[in-house]
């Protein structure tokens, strides 16, 4: 069940008995799996121990930081439902993560640098340009899905939360294009290549077709940790170093993006 779900891009947390101590009505290394839907697979004994379990499991799929708790099974009343064992038991419950997938939209000079370093980073890589001299196997070997055309991606892609969308093709139009598409799903990040000024331009054009402000809020443009990057490759390990920052929740990092004032908009 843990490598489907990885297979599937769904997250998880897994429960696992890593002590006992008395009697409990379970076994040590007992363990259950709890699905991004809140479904469960295994059990770790049943009762209020395994519910109050599935809702940690939960705060750390969110986290994605593993936690450790511990039950003292003492005849108490808060452990009515089954557990009332006398017992002491510890539960390790850790996040059950796919590979993460990058989708990169354009094939350029930028495109090809940041595929090489996310890839290097543990990224899935798929790519997607309306250039088949760019877009190919030969110019993106790390990447495990080509598309030729933007609609074939927006029509086959289902970005989810273990999703990320870098969008830099070779021109304002095909950013907004891709940009209009990218904030419709659920995917955990969304960046941007280009200057405030462009950034701020494709944000009131989105807005005049309907697109609250709220919704563009959580794209990252201009694209990329600030780090003075000039070069296409400097660019490729800012943009990386801010996916790994959304990946990991890192709270330190300095990013870049533009927020659409209300003066923007006249």
């Amino acid at each position: 069940e843990v490598v489907k779900i990885r297979l599937q891009g769904i997250r998880g947390a897994l429960a696992t008995i890593v002590h006992t101590n008395g009697s409990i009505p379970s076994f040590e290394s007992s363990k259950m799996l709890v699905r991004e839907d809140g479904s469960i697979a295994g059990t770790i004994g049943g009762g209020c121990v395994e519910a109050e379990v599935w809702a940690a499991a939960r705060e750390v799929m969110d986290l994605e930081k593993p936690r450790k708790m511990t039950f003292n099974l003492n005849n108490e009343a808060s452990y009515d439902s089954g557990l009332i064992c006398g017992g002491t038991l510890e539960i390790f419950v850790e996040p059950v993560l796919p590979q993460p997938r990058l989708y990169i939209f354009g094939a350029g000079h930028v495109s090809t640098a940041v595929a090489k370093v996310a890839h290097t980073a543990g990224f899935w890589i798929a790519i997607a340009d309306d250039r088949a001299s760019f877009a190919n196997a030969e110019r993106f070997p790390m990447a495990s899905e080509i598309y030729q055309t933007f609609d074939d991606a927006f029509d086959k892609l289902s970005p989810n939360r273990s999703s990320y969308i870098v969008i830099v093709t070779r021109g304002h139009k095909d950013d907004l294009r891709v940009l209009e598409w990218a904030v419709t799903t659920n995917a955990r990040y969304i960046g941007m290549i280009g200057s405030k000024r462009k950034v701020i331009s494709c944000y009131k054009v989105l807005e005049k077709q309907g697109v609250p402000a709220e919704t563009l809020a959580r794209v990252f443009a201009p694209v990329g940790l600030d780090i003075g990057a000039l070069t296409p490759e400097e660019i490729a390990v800012s943009i990386t170093a801010e996916l790994i920052a959304i990946r990991r929740n890192a709270t330190s990092a300095s990013h870049k993006s533009v927020q659409l004032s209300h003066s923007d908009s006249d």
